[in-house]
């Protein structure tokens, strides 16, 4: 269509009879649906099946999946969406706060201020570093016999060439472990679900701190990015488990802020310190 010219539903549209009629795809979902005196999600009846019978973490594994966790997986899957409720005084927390001194009678859009703020930088990152190591080890092969060595030093390579940054190793704040992805690994370990991902991930931080010469071990949204791959999620689902998990934070946050607020002091300090140098003496 060139620019300016009308949309098809306009009287100058191409003809009905020589349109291409399409069969309307049938709209389905199995994640849930409710009557009158049932709610029944993936199959299990909400009240009889699932409450008092499952925790936070093994309903969203439910949710997610359509199966219940084992017991290993309930462990391991927990571990890390609690991994990623809480991290201080983080960008997104302070967003959420201010939002919240602002308009406290919102406070999902002080929530979901404080959730825009997780990308590539904060929570977000694990999703890079699961898309690395599936592109690396695609899901549902046999990597038994790959050589992860020579994966690592190709994408630790790959990587330097093109300027970008590795993610899901180094920290800013933790050095020089980040605490989180050496107990990450072990339960993930002790549960049976320390795989190729894991291994991948482990020798990519090696390579890395080979070639540049530094500390950067694996931080725990490298951690989380390889356990999820060892789950079989695709990387793009991945930063949801940020996004769900960090939620749960941000209503504390608020409901601190609501007792003993700092949002005003925060804005108040901005205002005074970004402002004195216009100030005459």
């Amino acid at each position: 269509m060139t620019a300016g010219a009308p949309p098809l539903h306009s009287e100058e549209a191409e003809p009905e009879a020589t349109m291409t009629r399409r069969e309307p795809n049938p709209i389905r979902s199995d994640i849930a649906w409710s009557t009158r005196d049932r709610i029944t999600v993936r199959g299990r009846d909400l009240p009889g099946q699932i409450l008092g019978h499952m925790n936070l973490g093994d309903f969203a594994f439910l949710q997610l999946t359509g199966r219940e966790a084992t017991p290993q997986q309930s462990a391991v899957f927990n571990a890390m969406v609690i991994t990623l409720v809480e991290h201080g005084m983080t960008p997104s927390a302070i967003a959420a706060r201010m939002t919240y001194a602002g308009a406290p009678e919102a406070l999902q859009a002080a929530v979901a201020a404080g959730l825009c703020g997780l990308g590539s930088v904060f929570v977000g990152s694990m999703e890079d570093a699961a898309r690395l190591l599936s592109e690396a080890l695609p899901p549902g092969q046999d990597h038994s016999g790959a050589d992860l060595q020579a994966i690592a030093r190709d994408k630790v390579a790959a990587y330097r060439q093109a300027g970008r940054i590795l993610p899901g190793i180094g920290h800013p704040i933790h050095k020089p472990v980040d605490p989180r992805a050496p107990r990450l690994f072990e339960i993930a370990a002790e549960n049976g679900m320390a795989g190729p991902y894991v291994a991948l991930m482990q020798a990519i931080a090696a390579e890395a701190e080979r070639v540049y010469g530094r500390s950067l071990p694996v931080n725990a949204t490298g951690a989380i990015g390889a356990i999820c791959c060892e789950f079989g999620f695709p990387w793009r689902i991945v930063r949801g488990f940020g996004v769900m998990a960090r939620a749960i934070g941000l209503v504390g946050h608020l409901l601190e802020e609501g007792e003993r607020p700092m949002a005003r002091e925060i804005w108040l300090r901005v205002e005074d310190e970004a402002s004195a140098h216009l100030r005459p003496e």
